[in-house]
C-alpha cells in the first residue's frame, strides 16, 4: 500500500527545497531525499533542510540516488504515488572537470528512480531536464516539438538521456512520466555557483563579474516560484499519450506512450548586462566587469516557448526580473548578514 507521500529527490537543493515547501504548504506529505554532497556549501543545504524539517509532514532521507539497494528499500517501503526527481549533478562547466559525477547521479541514479517507479506502483514521475538540451539549436524560441539531438556539454547529454530513458520506461511499463526543461532558475536560496549569486557576491566583495562572450548573451531568467508553480500544476495532469498520426515522424515533445516534456521558462530572454545593472541598483554598489570569450559547452541564447504549459495547465511564468532580483537580494543580504 502507498502511504500517499510525495517523494522529492534533491530536497535540500535549490529547486527541491522550494518544491518541497510548496507541497507541504498545500497539505501534502513529503519524503525528501538528498545526499548533501559538497558540490557547493553544505551549510546552505542544511539551512534549507532545517526549514523543511519544521513542517510535521516532512521526512528526510539522507541517501544517494546511485545507491541501488537504498533506493530499492525506500521505494518498497513508501510506494510513492508521485515522484518528483530534482536531484542531479548540476552545472555545465563542472561536467568538463568531473564527468563521472554526472554518470553516477544523472544516469545511474536516474535508472534507480525509474526502477523504483516501475516496481512500486508510481502513478506519475516528474523529472528535471534542462534548457541545455537544446544545444546547437538556433531556432527561437526553443520548442519541445523541435529535435534536440546536438547537445554541446555532457551535462546536457545526460539530461537528454533522462528524457529518452523515461520514454522507454513509459512505453514499456505505461507509467506516466513528465520531463521539465528548466530555464536559468534564480531566486532566494539559490546556488552559489549560479550567475545571480556569483554576480551579487562579486559586487559585494569588489571583484570583477565575468561576462562571457563579452556580455553578448541572452538568458530566459526564470524565478524559482514560477518553476515550482509549473511543476505543482503538472502533478495532477499525468500525460495520457497521444495517438501517432499515420505517415508522420514522431513529435519530439509528445508520444503515444504516457510521456511528454514541457519547457518552464519566463518566455522573455534578458541580457546578463541588464541583470548586473539591476543588481547594482539593489545592492547600491557598482560592479566591475570583466569581458571574456565564450566558454566551452555554453550557448549564446535561451528562450522558452511555453505555449504547451499555458494550454495544458493554464500557467505562464511571468515574474519580472526587477521583482525577482529584489526578492533574491533581500534573501541574500539576510542569509549572508551583509
Amino acid at each position: 500500500m502507498s502511504d500517499d507521500s510525495t517523494l522529492v529527490t534533491g530536497a535540500a537543493g535549490f529547486i527541491g527545497f522550494h518544491m518541497s515547501r510548496r507541497l507541504l504548504e498545500s497539505g501534502r506529505q513529503v519524503v525528501g531525499l538528498d545526499n548533501l554532497n559538497a558540490y557547493y556549501d553544505v551549510g546552505l543545504k542544511q539551512a534549507r533542510l532545517k526549514i523543511l524539517q519544521s513542517y510535521p509532514g516532512f521526512v528526510f532521507v539522507q541517501s544517494d540516488l546511485a545507491d541501488r539497494e537504498a533506493m530499492q528499500s525506500m521505494f518498497a517501503k513508501h510506494r510513492f504515488p508521485v515522484v518528483i526527481n530534482l536531484a542531479a549533478q548540476a552545472g555545465v562547466r563542472y561536467s568538463l572537470e568531473n564527468p563521472h559525477a554526472y554518470i553516477d547521479s544523472n544516469l545511474t541514479g536516474f535508472t534507480n528512480v525509474l526502477e523504483g517507479c516501475r516496481h512500486n506502483g508510481c502513478k506519475h514521475l516528474l523529472f528535471a531536464s534542462s534548457s541545455s538540451v537544446y544545444g546547437s539549436n538556433t531556432k527561437l524560441p526553443f520548442s519541445v516539438h523541435d529535435n534536440v539531438d546536438h547537445p554541446i556539454s555532457l551535462y546536457a547529454a545526460t539530461k537528454k538521456a533522462n528524457e529518452l530513458m523515461a520514454h522507454a520506461y513509459s512505453h514499456l511499463f505505461a507509467t506516466p512520466m513528465t520531463g521539465l526543461r528548466f530555464f536559468t532558475v534564480y531566486g532566494p536560496w539559490g546556488r552559489p555557483d549560479m550567475a545571480m549569486y556569483l554576480f551579487a557576491s562579486a559586487i559585494m566583495e569588489g571583484r570583477p563579474i565575468k561576462l562571457f562572450n563579452h556580455g553578448q548573451m541572452q538568458r530566459d531568467f526564470t524565478y524559482v516560484d514560477d518553476i515550482v508553480e509549473g511543476i505543482f500544476r503538472l502533478i495532477d495532469h499525468p500525460p495520457q499519450g497521444i495517438a501517432a498520426q499515420p505517415g508522420h515522424a514522431p513529435d519530439p515533445g509528445t508520444s503515444a506512450a504516457p510521456w511528454r516534456v514541457y519547457n518552464i521558462g519566463n518566455n522573455k530572454p534578458e541580457q546578463p548586462m541588464r541583470v548586473v545593472e539591476l543588481l547594482e541598483l539593489a545592492l547600491g554598489r557598482p560592479a566591475l566587469r570583466e569581458m571574456l570569450p565564450m566558454q566551452p559547452g555554453d550557448v549564446t541564447q535561451t528562450y522558452a516557448d511555453v505555449d504547451d504549459l499555458i494550454r495544458d495547465v493554464g500557467f505562464q511564468p511571468a515574474t519580472t526580473l526587477e521583482h525577482g532580483i529584489s526578492e533574491f537580494i533581500a534573501w541574500y543580504r539576510d542569509y549572508n548578514k551583509c
